[in-house]
């Protein structure tokens, strides 16, 4: 038994066994939800309203550092003084606190790359955050997430570039998007993907303007001792059929094609 799946540009078919083993990586994808109502992990407010979720073992590290953060049975604040600061104040101070907790080891994978902290993605920012420390923090961590196909003009038949990581990148030689990347503050979604695309994949701005916006996933996960709250616009990009990717950052080993109902 087949399924009809309609894209931005196109239609193909998926046979419904497939479903069950989507449904396992969905769950997979959401098996934080359960943990926010447990108690292992308690609110992060700011301007009184919740931003993210920290976990109990990184709690006991925010109690060093009394004058940033202030502790409740119930939710964790910044401290009274930050509370009523501009964002610049706030995100500095949190921001000297964080640097002590990597050079002690507990934060890893310094990306020296801001994410804004907020609600919702169209609201402003309350504070600014070292990448690195968004799952620690359990705040929305947004996102670009790009599909680069072509159509094959003798067949009609849709293929799918294929990234593999590199060996020695996060999630070492697993397969990927062709463009995927974090969503910095100051960047618009546009920007981004453009930006994405001419340092992972070589795609060229003028290309890359093309992408179509698809929709959005999101999720939330057990990241380690932290809370992977991300969402992920996603776009696709058909390509000329003549066109080869090229690994300019380092983020990926190779780049391949696929059959789009191979990659399903």
């Amino acid at each position: 038994m087949a399924s009809v799946i309609k894209t931005s540009s196109a239609s193909y078919e998926i046979d419904a066994s497939m479903v069950p083993g989507f449904l396992k990586w969905i769950e997979h994808c959401n098996n934080g939800e359960a943990a926010l109502v447990t108690g292992e992990f308690l609110p992060f407010q700011i301007d009184n309203q919740t931003v993210g979720y920290i976990g109990q073992n990184f709690i006991q590290h925010l109690q060093s550092f009394p004058n940033v953060f202030h502790l409740t049975p119930t939710s964790i604040l910044l401290h009274p003084s930050l509370q009523t600061a501009d964002i610049i104040t706030r995100s500095t101070a949190v921001g000297v606190a964080l640097s002590s907790l990597k050079e002690a080891g507990i934060i890893t994978g310094w990306r020296n790359e801001l994410y804004p902290v907020l609600k919702s993605f169209y609201e402003p920012p309350v504070l600014l955050l070292e990448r690195a420390a968004a799952p620690f923090f359990g705040i929305k961590a947004y996102g670009v997430h790009m599909n680069g196909y072509i159509k094959r003009k003798a067949d009609g038949e849709i293929l799918l570039w294929v990234a593999r990581r590199s060996a020695t990148k996060l999630w070492p030689l697993k397969l990927d998007h062709i463009v995927a990347g974090g969503q910095p503050h100051g960047l618009s979604l546009a920007e981004n993907v453009v930006k994405e695309c001419q340092e992972e994949a070589g795609i060229s701005a003028e290309v890359a303007r093309t992408a179509v916006s698809v929709g959005a996933v999101s999720y939330t996960s057990i990241k380690g001792t932290g809370l992977g709250r991300d969402v992920l616009f996603c776009y696709d990009l058909e390509l000329p059929e003549d066109f080869q990717p090229v690994p300019v950052d380092g983020e990926v080993h190779e780049f391949f094609l696929s059959p789009l109902s191979d990659v399903c």
